[in-house]
């Protein structure tokens, strides 16, 4: 049954500090840009909030920029703007390849990166590229910011740290030496929700991440150790297996998630110099 915008509510902040202030003083709220989640759980009437944030005219949360060694990616910046970034073109062209297949044209114009880290669904199309990536989440208050390691910034299926007060306003994103790899596996290249995902970089270390094979996008630790200890390939996706959890549901099985997902890590390490 279609949802209701009925007694819902709507602030509309005039600035970030604005923002930040509404959430402190006038919450709970839920934060909301471009709503191409938000707006599927209201026609589908699974949307519990009543009280929401929007932050689509802060265009302060769009800039894409170096601060330092690092680039700074807005919250609010849409997976267009990400493919069309020379600077996220030179620095995480696996974010670029990401966000290409984040639904369609619509969808790109529209969807945040923000909102796909908040989001925190394990099949999240950016998230493997930014666990592999050693980023980080800015999270700002009425009382202070602070950065939260990627790696540690969800805490179970569609979990985070992030409190009721606080905004993701950034992603932040050190240099990256070494090639970078993305392959999204789903029933269509793009416009269709992911089987399996993957985001790796080879360089003097190899950093791997998937994506709907665990409750949140996994960092495969484990593999990347026994890599670093000269394993053979055979012997990395058999260390991959057990890191994995994935679960069958409507999209696959988890079978066929384990064995993708092995084939893909051989295709990453394949395509090393």
């Amino acid at each position: 049954m279609q949802g209701s915008i009925l007694h819902r509510t709507l602030l509309t902040p005039r600035s970030l500090r604005d923002a930040l202030a509404m959430l402190r003083d006038e919450g709970p709220l839920t934060p909301m840009a471009g709503c191409t989640d938000l707006y599927v759980a209201l026609n589908f009437g699974t949307l519990a909030e009543t009280a929401f944030l929007n932050l689509w005219t802060l265009e302060r949360l769009r800039r894409i920029e170096l601060r330092g060694d690092l680039l700074s990616i807005g919250a609010l910046a849409t997976h267009s703007d990400i493919i069309r970034s020379p600077l996220v073109g030179r620095r995480i062209p696996m974010l670029a390849a990401a966000s290409r297949q984040v639904g369609g044209v619509q969808i790109q114009n529209r969807g945040t990166l923000g909102g796909n880290v908040a989001n925190a669904s394990p099949a999240g199309d950016t998230l493997p590229a930014l666990a592999a990536a050693d980023a980080f989440v800015v999270l700002s208050s009425a009382g202070g910011t602070r950065r939260v390691p990627f790696q540690g910034f969800y805490t179970g299926y569609r979990q985070t740290v992030r409190r009721p007060d606080e905004l993701i306003v950034a992603i932040e994103i050190p240099k990256i030496r070494g090639r970078q790899w993305f392959r999204k596996v789903g029933t269509r290249a793009a416009q269709a929700i992911s089987k399996v995902v993957i985001a790796g970089v080879v360089g003097d270390e190899i950093r791997i991440a998937f994506g709907s094979v665990a409750p949140t996008v996994l960092r495969a630790t484990r593999t990347e150790a026994a890599l670093a200890r000269g394993a053979s390939i055979a012997d990395a996706q058999r260390t991959l297996s057990e890191e994995l959890s994935p679960i069958d549901d409507i999209r696959s099985t988890a079978e066929y998630r384990r064995r993708v997902a092995a084939n893909l890590l051989a295709r990453l390490l394949d395509q090393r110099p």
